[in-house]
């Protein structure tokens, strides 16, 4: 049974992050109101955080439980633990600056202030990690057997 919720747990985390990149492209994509699209991503992200942190831990605790320290030698294993700090660097890290940047811009949109430079900086280090966060699920997928 706890097979079977890795499984599920995967597919799980692996299609919430994909979606949700979707989701953020179709948003700014359509929405005239940039700021409303980025507030909707945002939460998105915010989601799906969670839903990453959750599924890492259940899932590193899962491979050891059943692996032992063999583990360490899975291809599985090190696609799943540098998700999850990808994961935490993104939720407790680059996230918090980007929000403090927005608040420091007030009452200016950030796009609009002196600080869109160091802005746009860090929104690219977010999207980078968040594309290879994503790459990495196909590898957790391709690997969880």
């Amino acid at each position: 049974m706890p097979y079977r919720i890795a499984l599920i747990v995967v597919a799980l985390w692996a299609g919430a992050l994909w979606m949700t990149g979707v989701s953020a492209y179709v948003l700014f994509d359509t929405l005239q109101d940039k700021q409303l699209a980025g507030a909707i991503a945002g939460k998105l992200f915010t989601v799906v955080s969670c839903i990453g942190m959750a599924s890492g831990a259940f899932l590193i605790i899962h491979r050891m439980s059943v692996f032992g320290t063999s583990a360490l030698k899975q291809g599985y294993f090190w696609a799943v633990l540098l998700m999850l700090l990808l994961v935490l660097a993104g939720h407790f890290g680059i996230q918090p600056l980007l929000a403090q940047l927005k608040t420091d811009a007030l009452p200016l949109d950030v796009m609009q202030s002196v600080f869109v430079d160091r802005f746009r900086t860090w929104h690219g280090v977010a999207s980078f990690a968040y594309i290879a966060e994503c790459l990495l699920a196909i590898v957790m997928v391709l690997k969880v057997r």
